[in-house]
């Protein structure tokens, strides 16, 4: 009864991101050709910012791929030697993801760096047509994952990394505009450096996030006291100890803990499993063993010691 109790609730859960299939797949679609666009229009124009900006989208484009791998491996079925099934590679692809941001960065800067001595001439009107487009992608692309954001580390990720997609390319369009009117071709290398620091702000989060689901750290909106208090709050509950919360996907959470109950209770030993297991649904841990203690038993053990 438990068991089915739990896998129902979150057979439902699963159940509100599958959409998100088609989301990856047309994103990565529309984004793999603008790639390819502006790595052709930026190496024939020699301009960094289209060309470090095709290295960011080319970022975007991987871990879209990865998400979309980590998703469905979340629905392989657990085995003998991964009882959790492969869930944790979902954790794993959205901090690969990060690192693969800042190591794009870091490429940026160092050409950015070489160019500034010798700025390159650039064609502004060229940059400023290719970097419309690519605002437009990135925004249809961002708001197909702009209902699920909530819902997942990696869809939030997909959905960070569009946006800020979508105005890297607004801020080229701008730059090229006035590389065209003043031949500042120097603004070419400043844009690629904005760009730049943008990755690393939206990655910074995402990497601290990751990092943080990948060592069993409680996940970012879980909070301790209020999942003590969730469970103190069943009447028959006099005491909680021994919590461990940890994260088995970038969506699903497990939990252990020792409650305490007064022995005149013990017959209603399930029915409180259940309560409890159900309040903590609702705040979005849906793994939860539980060990029970009797009050007298602990006070016993704690005289004759």
């Amino acid at each position: 009864m438990e068991h089915t109790h739990t896998h129902d609730h979150h057979h439902g859960h699963h159940h509100e991101i599958t959409n998100v299939n088609t989301a990856f797949i047309i994103g990565i679609l529309l984004n793999m050709a603008f790639v390819i666009t502006e790595l052709i229009i930026g190496f024939s124009s020699s301009s960094l910012a289209l060309i470090s900006d095709a290295g960011h989208n080319a970022t975007d484009v991987f871990s879209l791929l990865l998400s979309l791998f980590a998703f469905k491996m979340m629905k392989v079925k657990a085995s003998e030697n991964y009882t959790y099934g492969y869930k944790k590679l979902s954790i794993l692809t959205s901090l690969l993801n990060a690192i693969l941001l800042i190591i794009t960065t870091g490429i940026i800067f160092y050409e950015g760096i070489r160019r500034i001595n010798a700025p390159v001439e650039v064609q502004g009107k060229i940059i400023s047509l290719v970097a419309i487009i690519g605002v437009a992608i990135n925004a249809i692309s961002a708001w197909l994952f702009f209902k699920d954001r909530d819902k997942d580390i990696n869809i939030k990720g997909a959905y960070l990394h569009l946006l800020s997609d979508a105005l890297v390319a607004f801020g080229v369009v701008v730059a090229g505009a006035v590389i065209y009117f003043t031949h500042w071709f120097w603004l070419d290398t400043a844009i690629s450096f904005v760009i730049g620091i943008i990755i690393l702000v939206a990655t910074w989060r995402l990497l601290n996030d990751s990092i943080r689901l990948a060592l069993d750290g409680i996940p970012r909106g879980i909070d301790l006291a209020k999942v003590k208090q969730t469970i103190l709050d069943c009447k028959v509950v006099t005491g909680v100890h021994h919590i461990h919360i940890w994260p088995i996907s970038s969506n699903e959470n497990a939990m252990t803990a020792h409650i305490l109950i007064n022995p005149l209770d013990i017959g209603e030993f399930e029915k409180i499993k259940q309560t409890v297991k159900h309040q903590l649904a609702h705040i979005n841990i849906h793994h939860v063993t539980l060990e029970v203690e009797l009050q007298d038993s602990i006070t016993n053990c704690s005289t004759s010691n």
